[in-house]
């Protein structure tokens, strides 16, 4: 059984709730970002209260659409203030979502609960080791700095490279939890974190189709490993549904999220913290009936 903290993630487990913070200015939500001790502090006790099990604190923006990428220093810096005031009022574990091996090493040192990875430990060369040396948890995005499908079979294949590089350098099999990187894998991008999509276009797939066949097909990743799952106000939503705002995307998020745990997420990160709490409980009543 994987743990975060002492929250369980498995099949035999109810599906978890991961709220997000973004201590990051220039995320694509501006709902989800909190800059001060005082609001951080505020928002991880309002998740707690709501009823979230985790929470992931991003300092840097990695929106593969958006010119995102500050100093480590910076990151650092937001990094530190966020966790400690997280740490000040609620109990719940702390993930620290970096692809920066300097960063995840500070969140360490600062006792984060588990790394949340991106770019699959492939962006860092010494990532896994930090990883490993310190007996964390890590949520493994999907991600390839070569061009790749997108489709479910190119997702798995890149997820078990980073499998196979985890396992080489310590990280236990049962401290793996895989993410398929939703709205990461596109034609074009301004960012370093997403993978460039090998079948876009030309006949091929499109991104925004990817994302669909993923997570109708999340079954196939959970069959390797636990999934976290992260769809909440993305981009492939604003496009399907022709929603540019990103405010205007929760309804729809919430759908996705609902078929994510029906296909077998473990996790679900969320902005929405109240209202996927909501829904993912009263999905488990009516499976019950």
């Amino acid at each position: 059984m994987t743990k975060i903290g002492r929250v369980e993630i498995g099949k035999s487990s109810h599906v978890k709730v991961m709220g997000i913070i973004n201590a990051s200015p220039e995320s694509f939500f501006k709902g989800s970002v909190r800059t001060s001790a005082d609001e951080i502090a505020q928002t991880a006790q309002d998740m707690q209260d709501a009823g979230a099990h985790i929470i992931d604190i991003g300092a840097m923006s990695t929106a593969p659409y958006l010119d995102t990428i500050i100093p480590v220093e910076d990151e650092i810096q937001r990094l530190k203030v966020a966790v400690e005031a997280a740490r000040s009022s609620c109990r719940l574990p702390i993930s620290v979502d970096t692809p920066r091996v300097e960063v995840a090493d500070a969140a360490i040192k600062l006792g984060a609960d588990a790394i949340n990875d991106v770019t699959g430990l492939k962006y860092s060369p010494q990532m896994a080791q930090v990883v490993a040396k310190a007996g964390l948890p890590v949520i493994i995005g999907a991600y390839s700095r070569q061009s790749a499908s997108g489709k479910v079979a190119g997702t798995i294949k890149v997820l078990k490279e980073s499998i196979a590089l985890a396992k080489k350098t310590g990280i236990r099999k049962e401290m793996i939890i895989v993410d398929p990187s939703i709205g990461f894998f596109r034609t074009e991008g301004k960012g370093a974190f997403f993978t460039k999509m090998a079948d876009d276009g030309g006949g091929g797939m499109e991104w925004y189709a990817r994302d669909i066949e993923v997570l109708t097909n999340l079954s196939k990743l959970a069959a390797i490993a636990p999934v976290c799952i992260s769809v909440s106000r993305k981009s492939f939503i604003g496009h399907l549904l022709n929603l540019p705002n990103s405010e205007e995307r929760m309804i729809p998020s919430i759908a996705c999220e609902i078929i994510a745990a029906i296909n077998g997420a473990s996790i679900v990160r969320t902005h929405n913290v109240k209202e996927t709490v909501q829904a993912l409980t009263m999905l488990e009543l009516l499976l019950k009936r």
